[in-house]
């Protein structure tokens, strides 16, 4: 008999949905999503990392069930714990009978209660994607410890997306048999296609085919720290190298301000995730030079990976550890240092030959990394744990 498994999670995700699709299509477990956010909030759009409405264009709803969920809070958003709250949550997942959950993100009033009441019930599996990498000693960490051992006492399983997330869950004290390996993921098979959009990004800024172009894509906020890498990029000199800078954020009119008259500095506003493989495609070094707090994964670099391309990060992105291996497909700097991301930053720009080299281990890399695995990983963890309470 197939064994039911209900989903929670905020919205509908662009790296998270196709995961759904997969796990309705291998049949080996039936779902259902179950989305706090709520309807209306999730369909406003409105995302205060980019500042502005965002509308994915390719579909994340479709091929999977789901519902929404009513959420009463005051100010819906998936950006703190008060912003999600399901007082008919429970009765819904209930209801429609699971014989498992699977909860992504604890820290909303609604997942946490889930948590909460669902433990010893039904096996509850959970899924984020946290580091230690921040982790300042101090009363605040202490307290923290606390409260995060107490979270995790209703985790019967969570699945780790990598290195970082498992000493992450090992410190808040996950024993080893409860940790399983699900890796974050992109659709690599669309940005590897060189078809799969017709944009010529170069073109369009005006950059020659010769020079070394770097790319930072995201959220222009202090976080991910684009404004380290503009200073230390026109620190260097580099005469045929340019920087593009693709999206928006707090941080844009202040960029934008600097880079003033500069040609071999470009800007992109968001741009949306059909067209991103024309971005990566365009650039010869990705970096992402975050500098925290708060800075987790960075899925930006798969993406980047799977379009074959050398990759600069700080020590601060939490997939740095697992996809950037220094000397073979990238290198690592440390965060908040414009004199080391100078060098490493030089040292790239110099050798294209490096650049593509580099680039071709990118993409044999990050092949493993795929939503396949993650489904797999979700339906082996259900049957097991289902197996498990029926002897």
């Amino acid at each position: 008999m197939i064994k039911r498994l209900a989903i929670i999670t905020t919205h509908p995700i662009q790296y998270y949905a196709p995961v759904f699709q997969l796990l309705e299509q291998h049949e080996q477990v039936q779902i259902m999503v179950f989305y706090t956010l709520g309807s209306e909030a999730a369909q406003n759009g409105y995302d205060p990392g980019f500042d502005r409405k965002v509308e994915w264009d390719i579909p994340l709803t479709t091929g999977y069930s789901h519902v929404w969920v009513n959420n009463t809070a005051k100010a819906p958003g998936s950006h703190h714990f008060n912003g999600v709250k399901n007082p008919d949550l429970i009765s819904k997942i209930k209801a429609w009978q699971p014989n498992a959950l699977l909860v992504f993100g604890w820290s909303y009033h609604g997942h946490l209660s889930a948590l909460r009441y669902f433990k010893n019930k039904i096996p509850v599996i959970f899924r984020g994607d946290s580091t230690l990498l921040d982790e300042i000693k101090g009363v605040r960490s202490v307290l923290k410890y606390v409260l995060l051992k107490w979270v995790y006492r209703y985790v019967d399983v969570a699945l780790y997306v990598g290195s970082n997330n498992q000493d992450y869950f090992k410190h808040y004290g996950l024993k080893k048999d409860q940790l399983l390996f699900a890796p974050h993921a992109v659709d690599n098979q669309r940005f590897s296609s060189n078809n799969s959009t017709s944009r010529d990004i170069r073109k369009e800024l005006g950059i020659p085919k010769e020079s070394t172009v770097v790319l930072f894509a995201g959220k222009l906020n202090a976080k991910k720290a684009p404004m380290l890498l503009l200073d230390t990029f026109l620190a260097i000199a580099e005469s045929n190298s340019h920087l593009v800078l693709a999206g928006n954020g707090e941080l844009d009119n202040e960029l934008k301000l600097k880079a003033k008259g500069l040609k071999n500095v470009h800007f992109l506003d968001f741009i949306n995730q059909s067209e991103m493989p024309a971005v990566y495609n365009a650039c010869d070094i990705f970096c992402l030079p975050s500098s925290g707090p708060g800075e987790t994964w960075g899925l930006a670099v798969n993406e980047a990976m799977a379009c074959g391309k050398a990759i600069l990060v700080s020590d601060k992105v939490g997939c740095a550890k697992d996809l950037v291996k220094p000397n073979f497909n990238g290198l690592i700097f440390k965060a908040g240092n414009e004199n080391d991301l100078a060098v490493k930053l030089r040292y790239l720009t110099k050798d294209s030959n490096i650049c593509k080299q580099f680039g071709k281990a990118s993409a044999a890399l990050i092949s493993d990394f795929t939503f396949d695995v993650i489904a797999t990983a979700i339906e082996d963890t259900v049957k097991r744990l289902t197996h498990a309470r029926t002897k």
